[in-house]
C-alpha cells in the first residue's frame, strides 16, 4: 500500500459536530493521525463512519492534570481543529496565541458558522441559518413556493471541505516558512463560494431574485425534474444546444420546443409540454430511451436506490462498513489517494496519548 499524503501529520481535534469532524475525517482518510478530545463520558463506544480514523481520549478541561496533558498534545501537533464559538478556546486556555508560543509550526484551524469576526460571530446557527444570510435559501425554491432546505450539505459539509482545503494550504505553505498559521473558516464563506456561479450570473445581469425563474433554479424547461407515469422523476440538465436538441427529439417535441431554450418567455409553456411528455412513460422506460443519447437526462434515484445504480456499482462509489453503506473515499489519485479509515471506536487514556506523541515536558500551568 502506498504512503498516503498526510502520513506522519498529527491532528488534535476538539470534539464538535458537523463541519469540523467532517474535515478531520478527510484528513484521516489521507493518512493523518487524529486524536479527538472528548468530554468525560462522551467518547464514542461504537463504530462511527462520521468519526472514522480517530483515537478518542477523554479530558476534563477543569482538571490541571488533564489540561496539562492536552497542552502537551497541542505542543507536538501539526494541526489543531476546533469548532466552538469565538472566544471559547481562549477561555479554556487553549487559544492560538498561547499554543503557538509553544508550537510555532502549529496550524490552528477554526471552524464556525459566521466566522471569527462580525456582528453575528457569537450567534448560534445551523446550515439553514447560514444559507438564509447568504441568499442561497431564498434561491432554492420553485416560483410561487416556499424555500426548501437543501439538507445540510451546502454550508455544513461545504464548510468542512473548505476547512480541509485551508489546512492543506497551511501545511503546504509551512514547508516553505516552517511556521503555522491560524485558519478562520466560516460556513457562510463556504456557502458563498459555492454560489460563485450565481454571483457570476448576477454580474452578467442574468439573475432574478424571483425563485424559479432562472436557468438553474427550476425556471428553465431544460434544467428541471419531471414526474413520470409511475410517480418517479427524471432529471433534465440539457443546457447546451446539442443536448437540448437530443432531449426534445427523444420526447417528440423538437418542433414544438424549437427556440424555447433561448426564449425565456416560452419557458412556462415548454415546461408544461415536457411534463406532459414525461408523464406518459415510466422512469425505467425513459431511462432506457435516454441511455447513450447524450441528452443529459437521468433518472432521479432515491437514497435507497443509489447503491444499485450501474455507474455507482461500477466505480465502487459506495462501500459497506459495519453492516451499513457509506460513500467511498475521494478523490481518486493514481498513487497516493485517500482511503477510508477504520470506523471502529478507538479509545486510549489521555496520558498514554500524550506519551505516544513524544512531546516536550508538561508545563506546570497553562493559565
Amino acid at each position: 500500500m502506498s504512503v498516503r499524503p498526510y502520513e506522519g501529520i498529527r491532528v488534535l481535534e476538539f470534539a464538535g459536530l458537523g463541519a469540523a469532524p467532517f474535515a478531520c475525517s478527510l484528513l484521516a482518510d489521507a493518512g493523518a493521525e487524529v486524536i479527538r478530545i472528548e468530554r468525560p463520558g462522551s467518547a464514542a463506544t461504537r463504530p462511527s463512519f462520521t468519526l472514522r480514523g480517530r483515537t478518542s481520549v477523554e479530558a476534563d478541561l477543569k482538571s490541571d492534570r488533564d489540561r496539562a496533558l492536552v497542552y502537551e498534545l497541542a505542543a507536538s501537533a501539526d494541526v489543531l481543529v476546533e469548532g466552538f464559538r469565538p472566544g471559547v478556546m481562549e477561555r479554556l486556555g487553549f487559544g492560538p496565541d498561547k499554543l503557538t508560543v509553544a508550537n510555532a509550526a502549529l496550524v490552528y484551524a477554526r471552524m464556525t458558522g459566521w466566522g471569527q469576526t462580525g456582528p453575528a460571530a457569537h450567534e448560534p446557527g445551523h446550515d439553514l441559518s447560514y444559507l438564509a444570510m447568504v441568499g442561497a435559501a431564498r434561491s432554492i425554491a420553485r416560483e410561487g413556493h416556499d424555500p426548501v432546505p437543501p439538507l445540510n450539505m451546502v454550508a455544513d459539509y461545504g464548510g468542512g471541505l473548505m476547512l480541509a482545503y485551508g489546512i492543506g494550504l497551511a501545511l503546504f505553505e509551512r514547508t516553505r516558512s516552517g511556521t503555522g498559521q491560524v485558519i478562520d473558516a466560516a460556513m457562510t464563506d463556504a456557502a458563498l463560494l459555492l454560489m460563485s456561479g450565481l454571483w457570476q450570473r448576477k454580474a452578467d445581469g442574468q439573475w432574478s431574485d424571483v425563485p424559479g425563474t432562472n436557468d438553474m433554479d427550476s425556471g428553465a424547461p431544460h434544467y428541471n425534474s419531471y414526474r413520470t407515469s409511475d410517480g418517479h422523476y427524471m432529471a433534465v440538465a440539457a443546457v447546451e444546444p446539442k443536448f437540448y436538441a437530443n432531449m426534445t427529439r427523444i420526447l417528440g417535441l423538437e418542433d414544438e420546443l424549437d427556440g424555447a431554450r433561448e426564449d425565456r418567455t416560452k419557458w412556462p409553456a415548454a415546461k408544461q409540454k415536457i411534463a406532459q411528455a414525461f408523464a406518459t412513460r415510466t422512469r425505467a422506460e425513459w431511462t432506457e430511451l435516454f441511455a447513450g443519447a447524450e441528452a443529459c437526462v437521468a433518472p432521479v434515484n432515491a437514497v435507497d436506490e443509489v447503491a444499485s445504480d450501474p455507474h455507482v456499482r461500477a466505480r465502487s462509489m459506495l462501500v459497506e462498513r459495519d453492516g451499513a453503506v457509506f460513500p467511498a473515499a475521494a478523490p481518486r489519485m493514481s498513487r497516493t489517494g485517500p482511503e477510508l479509515s477504520d470506523t471502529g471506536a478507538r479509545r486510549i487514556d489521555l496520558a498514554t496519548a500524550a506519551h505516544n506523541w513524544c512531546t516536550p515536558a508538561i508545563p506546570t500551568s497553562t493559565h
